[in-house]
Formats: structure tokens, C-alpha cells, sequence
């Protein structure tokens, strides 16, 4: 898949703005996947309980990652490919944390 095929996502999350690429097919599912992400950080930010957003992104992703294990049950396939789709969630949040934090600087 060339760049070309690829979509520029500006998406907001904990009122910062972060730009995705993604395939135009999936422009809608990244979007509603952001829109829940920035709902469950807001929810872990508004407990008092967690500090700093790298630390609410990650305990957001642990709870995630846990409830998609959850919902996807056992057997060594499933947790294989949970484990990737995590992988890659964790790839592009720590990516755009990356450039957040250049951008501050």
C-alpha cells in the first residue's frame, strides 16, 4: 500500500491534536476509536487517581488491552493477535506522545 492510499487523521485527544495516518477506508473507525480513547482518558484524568498523560494513556491501554483479552477469550491464536493489535496501539500512541512533547519543547 503506497502513501498515497493512506488518509491524514487529525484527531483530539485530551485537548491536544494529533495527526494519523491511516487507510480512507478506516477514517471512521479511527475516528470513533478516538473519540472513545479521549472519553476513557478523561474518565481516569477525573478520578484524581492518575497524573500526567503519559501515565493516563498507558493505564487506559492496560485496560483496554485487558478487556479486549477479556472479550476475546483464550486460545493462543486470539491471544497472539490481541497482543499485535496492542503492539501497534501502543506503537502509535507512544509515536504521537513523541511528537507532543517535541512540539512542546
Amino acid at each position: 500500500m503506497s502513501s498515497q492510499d493512506q488518509a491524514r487523521v487529525s484527531v483530539r485527544i485530551m485537548e491536544k491534536e494529533y495527526v494519523v495516518s491511516c487507510p480512507y477506508e478506516e477514517r471512521s473507525a479511527l475516528l470513533d476509536a478516538a473519540e472513545y480513547l479521549n472519553g476513557r482518558m478523561r474518565e481516569i484524568r477525573d478520578s484524581g487517581k492518575v497524573v500526567g498523560l503519559d501515565r493516563i494513556a498507558v493505564m487506559v491501554a492496560l485496560n483496554m488491552a485487558n478487556e479486549l483479552l477479556q472479550v476475546r477469550g483464550g486460545g493462543a491464536k486470539t491471544e497472539s493477535e490481541a497482543a499485535g493489535k496492542v503492539r501497534s496501539i501502543r506503537e502509535r500512541v507512544e509515536t504521537a506522545l513523541e511528537r507532543a512533547q517535541q512540539l512542546e519543547l
